[in-house]
């Protein structure tokens, strides 16, 4: 194709399917034609206002209508929308904000306040934008401007011009450690690795006259639910996936398993995104109370896929039990590398690391930076070549260590430990950065996690490290139970050790109302070590 950029991609086929519904949310739909259309004078807003090529526009809201016309009115013309973590406190935000060199934020007007007390502290940001919700919140001390009012006021003209393959996506990722790094993908790099190519389980479509066709051909009767916060990447991605394919788009502004279950009847969708047991356990039991108490037709759901987080058998077996003809897919990736592979048979093989079919352009290197011998059973990092971002946005030492070149080729190296069996298939055992180092023995978190998600009593649970001063860290677990179970801990303890090695099986367990998780689903490791500290302390 002559472009990949993404504005053209949404443009070519909005223009081929204007009636296709694209985004369904709260009770709004809007079209592809609708979609394009706000989105094309909202562009010309931030024109009018002087920003243009390569200026940060934040994206501070909750899944919405509005976030993603406001993407697409930043990569129209050729700015680079940032994602905002609605859950940040003021100096996270003051971070980010300053981080991430906003020119602009489009924000839900709940958050206004929480941006006056830090827009002093970020140079250069003198642009707002509030979405209405209801909310009264003040925005008259930040100067913002209302959606709508800047929706109008925008020409409805299609003359954007300067595009490149090379403008940025930018991706901000908080990882299990440090600071929020934005990742820089290239449009094109995005195109092939992040979104599958416009077709994700097929052959890569590099003919934009195919891309169209197929989207004319099968999007309008495809309805996607992405259960994830557009705040993160996983949601982003299946987002611009679901949007170059002509398919209706399903979001919550808020995740809510009861409603799902009722917009899978009423919409009747046939894919789910989400993020791991957070999500699929809840949608899990509100299909079990929806099936007792009413009638409805879950029969449209052919696949539930998860990014960022595998699925437990136990949940596992719950959802096939109200969706028989369901696949569930354990997706691997991450935003510096986009969708390598999918996991394949089940999790029960505790303590034997988990296994993933990968593309052609994955691998695992060992500390020379070689890939390992399939069968040779040595340990290495997961790595992609090919199609990689360019960098993290403003931090050069960080890219230098994850974005590396060897023998001429870029690889992004993730910070997961894996090996490679004999099939080529590749086996993962964890995040580096977060396994356990006990008595000089490592111990991946996901392992004693899964282990023991697998007993029945366990509703969740969360894995850290304490410091020891005899083993340097002690496993240490935050559990919460089944509504109405009481769990004992030498119990769980024993259970831990029918399925994992013995120095593997948590010291220390204990039951909270609810585990730290972000909106997205995944761990929030730095609040569980604070609270699994402070609780190992006081005992």
């Amino acid at each position: 194709m002559e472009s990949y950029q993404i504005a053209d991609l949404f443009e070519a086929i909005a223009d081929a399917v204007p009636d296709n519904v694209a985004i369904v949310c709260d009770g709004q739909r809007v079209t592809y034609a609708e979609l394009d259309r706000r989105a094309t004078r909202l562009a010309n807003f931030f024109r009018s206002r002087g920003l243009g090529k390569g200026d940060h526009i934040g994206t501070y809201m909750y899944n919405s209508i509005e976030y993603v016309t406001t993407m697409i009115a930043a990569f129209k013309i050729s700015a680079v929308p940032i994602n905002i973590n609605y859950r940040y406190v003021d100096d996270e935000l003051a971070y980010l904000f300053g981080n991430a060199d906003l020119r602009a934020v489009v924000h839900h007007r709940e958050f206004a306040e929480r941006i006056a007390r830090v827009r002093d502290r970020c140079a250069g940001l003198d642009l707002f934008l509030y979405v209405e919700d209801g909310s009264g919140a003040p925005v008259e001390p930040i100067g913002a401007v209302d959606f709508e009012a800047a929706v109008r006021e925008g020409a409805e003209t299609r003359d954007f011009t300067g595009r490149s393959n090379d403008d940025l996506f930018i991706i901000y990722t908080g990882g299990t450690t440090g600071m929020p790094k934005g990742v820089m993908w290239p449009h094109r790099a995005a195109y092939f690795a992040c979104f599958g190519a416009g077709d994700p389980i097929g052959a890569d479509i590099d003919d934009l006259d195919q891309l169209v066709a197929k989207a004319v051909q099968g999007g309008a009767g495809l309805a996607m639910m992405i259960a994830a916060p557009l705040i993160h990447g996983a949601a982003q991605l299946a987002t611009f996936i679901s949007l170059i394919a002509g398919n209706r788009i399903v979001y919550q502004k808020r995740f809510d398993a009861d409603d799902i279950v009722r917009l899978i009847d009423e919409e009747k969708i046939i894919s789910i995104s989400l993020v791991g047991d957070a999500m699929a356990r809840p949608i899990a039991d509100a299909l079990e109370r929806k099936a007792a108490t009413s009638k409805i037709d879950c029969s449209s759901v052919f696949v539930i896929g998860s990014a960022g987080a595998i699925f437990s058998e136990p949940v596992k077996d719950k959802l096939k039990r109200y969706l028989p003809n369901c696949m569930m897919l354990d997706n691997y990736g991450s935003t510096e590398t986009g969708f390598q592979g999918r996991g394949g048979g089940d999790h029960k093989s505790f303590g034997q690391g988990l296994t993933f079919a990968m593309n052609d352009r994955t691998t695992v290197l060992g500390d020379d930076l070689r890939p390992v011998e399939p069968g040779s059973g040595v340990y290495g990092k997961v790595a992609l070549r090919g199609h990689v971002p360019v960098g993290y946005y403003g931090d050069p030492v960080k890219s230098a260590e994850t974005f590396v070149e060897i023998d001429g080729e870029r690889y992004s190296i993730t910070g997961d430990i894996a090996t490679v069996r004999e099939d080529g298939t590749i086996v993962i055992f964890g995040r580096g950065s977060v396994c356990i180092n006990s008595g000089g023995e490592k111990v991946f978190i996901e392992e004693v996690e899964n282990a023991l998600k697998s007993h029945e009593g366990v509703y969740d649970a969360v894995v850290v490290g304490v410091d020891d001063t005899n083993w340097g860290q002690r496993v240490v677990a935050l559990v919460s139970t089944e509504p109405g179970r009481k769990l004992d801990e030498a119990e769980l303890r024993e259970h831990c050790r029918s399925k994992i090695a013995g120095y593997k099986v948590p010291k220390e367990i204990y039951t909270v109302e609810q585990v730290f998780r972000g909106p997205n689903g995944k761990a929030d490791y730095k609040m569980s070590q604070k609270l699994a500290t402070e609780l190992s302390a006081a005992r």
